[in-house]
């Protein structure tokens, strides 16, 4: 059990999975050490010919999100990897990020953590772009002619005030799509450059882009 002695630094796990093992994912985690997770349904961008030619090329996924202690989360993402074997091709990806600040979870009450991570050099960063439904393809397109190897597309719903219309005096709120997208540290900033002209971020309402640092991976190849 974490207490407040954990909390000099925390990390947070993703671990993306094919489709029906979100939920073994967080059992294995949660046998060493890990307090629990959120798992949510996305869909993967793997461009595969024969997968092409079946018409199922969109590959569903489960994302895993978790919080820990840094020691507890690098050890049970140690074990993911041995358990799901992600340095196999298409087994699924694991990676964490720091958290500098948590709200809301029973074992980490208001704190506030240290944002000191030592001299650990980042290899890749997490892209994230939230989109209207229906633009995540254009995203990952624009980040593939960028570099990028592909992304998993996550179905969301937005709450912004001005972004709601009355159907039948019923408040409708526009769909949205996260993407997600690892990239190495040098090819992010022609990654980002890529997507947010071709998605013209800089436009109100068009999206949102966020870059963090990533500490630790499995299962990518280059």
């Amino acid at each position: 059990m974490s207490n407040n002695s954990d909390l000099t630094e925390l990390e947070l796990v993703c671990v993306i999975v094919n489709f029906g093992l979100g939920s073994k994912v967080v059992q294995t985690a949660k046998k060493h050490g890990v307090s629990g997770g959120t798992v949510l349904l996305g869909k993967g961008t793997l461009k595969n010919r024969l997968l092409d030619f079946l018409g199922i090329n969109d590959v569903r996924k489960e994302i895993v999100l978790m919080v820990s202690n840094r020691k507890t989360a690098n050890y049970a993402i140690e074990q993911l990897d041995n358990k799901f074997k992600f340095i196999k091709k298409h087994q699924g990806i694991a990676f964490s990020i720091s958290v500098c600040e948590i709200l809301g979870a029973r074992n980490y009450k208001g704190s506030h953590l240290k944002q000191e991570r030592g001299v650990d050099p980042i290899m890749y960063h997490a892209i994230t772009v939230i989109v209207e439904k229906g633009n995540a393809e254009e995203v990952i397109d624009a980040a593939t002619e960028a570099g990028s190897k592909g992304g998993t597309i996550i179905n969301g719903r937005g709450s912004g005030i001005h972004e709601t219309s009355k159907v039948f005096a019923m408040d409708i709120e526009p769909e949205k799509e996260i993407v997600l997208i690892l990239s190495e540290r040098e090819s992010t900033e022609n990654i980002v450059s890529s997507i947010r002209n071709k998605l013209k971020i800089d436009e109100p309402g068009n999206g949102i882009i966020f870059i963090q640092d990533v500490n630790n991976t499995f299962g990518l190849y280059k």
